[in-house]
């Protein structure tokens, strides 16, 4: 006679969390894009863009002698500015850009001299003059700029976006974020998913190095063939079942996850960071230094399904020019205005500059008083989070468009000022998203990328 089998509250919810796990791995290892793509968020409206990639000027760039020119300076050269807002250090007179401002395009917007190559490309660009920020300091500006919370771990742009829209491509990350000579400060929180899946972290490369093994770490095994790799693999697998069955732990999914895309990415990741498969003309294009080799393959990625790529313009804070600010961000302007200047190219001859939306920016602005070392002047800019410059192109954005302004020295945002919130809003909606809907419940909340704020900014888009 059949006797009933009863099972425990916890073993039944063991078993079941078993089960749902091995439906997800079953999908890995079949199609991982088809499994992201359905626990995926639908797309609210048609999207406008189906990628970005993101220039980080890390350190704070100054907007006052790149693309907010400010006449005013030159007209109170030495002299006090009148001012009531508090700086982080006390700094001196008006300090006038050592840098030439100059009209292009049809659009007459005025660029620095700085900027001169990828200026010829203005009317394909929206400048943002208005933003602002929530404190003067890199660690928090960064977090707000990449995460939307200054102070809270929360998830970056790229993590939201990847949640939102799942993955384009089964053999690579969805969310890359490169970084020449190692980490940014804050480290690998700039691309985290904090209470997201954690397989939606972005992937980190050193694009210092030069050769796909060094650029991506254990990339190839020195002692297993492709076949013993994937026994190997599978026998993994079935340990981490094991280990999972008596635990109900997401960071396990995550992990088989990221086990199985490793793997995957030994042939298309080769490929895809090897710029040898590019003519001499675009490799030429592009530049040959190390801002111009990423920014090439970060279009070769984009290719390929990446949804996001971030360039840091180097570790530490290479834009932050308290002194000499007029060899410094010369030299720094140089390394990074062709490859921007080439991608927007390169991407409008492909026919991708229409559905690629390209950002670049800093976490803040600069004074436009000069900083002082006691009583003598460092001929550098401190840190200025009251008003700074962000730039679009590409991916729905209204080419030729200046939004906003800051003062007549450049000190705070004046007309239109636009939050960091703003600037996530704006690019969520390019790429589909309703920033108010796409939310993730967790500790008893529904969270955002945009927390309780943020507005479209509906006058740089397109029609």
């Amino acid at each position: 006679m059949f006797e009933p089998f009863f099972f425990s509250r916890r073993e039944l919810l063991c078993r079941s969390g078993v089960g749902f796990g091995m439906l997800g791995l079953a999908g890995l290892l079949a199609d991982n894009r088809t499994v992201q793509a359905t626990n995926a968020i639908k797309p609210h409206f048609v999207p406008k863009a189906k990628r970005v990639i993101h220039f980080f000027l890390n350190g704070g760039p100054s907007h006052v002698d790149t693309f907010d020119p400010k006449p005013a300076l030159v007209k109170y050269a030495g002299q006090p500015v009148p001012n009531t807002l508090l700086t982080e250090r006390k700094t001196g007179h008006a300090f006038p850009s050592p840098f030439k401002f100059k009209a292009y395009g049809q659009s007459g917007i005025e660029v620095s001299e700085l900027f001169a190559k990828t200026a010829e490309h203005i009317d394909d660009i929206a400048v943002v003059r208005s933003m602002f920020a929530q404190v003067p300091n890199h660690e928090p500006s960064l977090m707000l700029m990449n995460c939307g919370d200054s102070i809270q771990s929360r998830p970056s742009l790229g993590s939201w976006l990847t949640y939102g829209l799942g993955s384009d491509n089964e053999n690579l990350p969805s969310f890359v974020s490169m970084c020449p000579g190692g980490l940014p400060i804050k480290g690998a929180e700039n691309w985290q998913s904090a209470f997201l899946p954690g397989s939606l972290q972005g992937t980190y490369v050193d694009s210092k190095q030069s050769v796909v093994e060094r650029l991506i770490e254990n990339i190839r095994s020195p002692h297993a063939s492709f076949e013993t790799q994937r026994r190997q693999l599978a026998l993994l697998q079935r340990i981490n079942e094991a280990h999972r069955h008596e635990r109900l732990d997401p960071r396990l999914d995550s992990r088989i996850e990221s086990f199985e895309l490793a793997f995957r990415m030994q042939t298309a990741a080769t490929d895809a960071f090897d710029i040898n498969h590019e003519p001499q003309t675009i490799r030429d294009l592009y530049g040959d230094g190390v801002h111009g080799r990423q920014t090439l393959i970060a279009r070769r990625l984009l290719e390929r399904g990446v949804r996001m790529v971030q360039l840091w313009h180097g570790a530490g804070q290479p834009w932050d020019n308290h002194d000499n600010i007029e060899e410094n961000h010369r030299k720094l302007a140089a390394e990074i205005d062709q490859p921007i200047a080439a991608l927007l190219s390169d991407l409008k001859q492909r026919g991708m500059l229409d559905d690629t939306l390209v950002i670049w920016g800093g976490e803040f602005g600069r004074t436009p008083t000069v900083e002082m070392n006691g009583n003598k002047s460092k001929l550098g800019r401190d840190h200025n989070h009251y008003g700074f410059t962000v730039c679009l192109a590409g991916g729905g954005i209204k080419g030729g468009t200046v939004y906003g302004s800051t003062d007549e020295f450049g000190f705070a945002a004046q007309d239109n000022p636009a939050s960091v919130h703003d600037l996530h809003a704006t690019i969520l909606y390019l790429m589909g998203l309703n920033h108010e809907q796409l939310t993730y419940r967790y500790a008893g909340r529904d969270f955002r990328l945009t927390d309780v704020h943020g507005n479209v900014l509906m006058p740089i888009l397109g029609n």
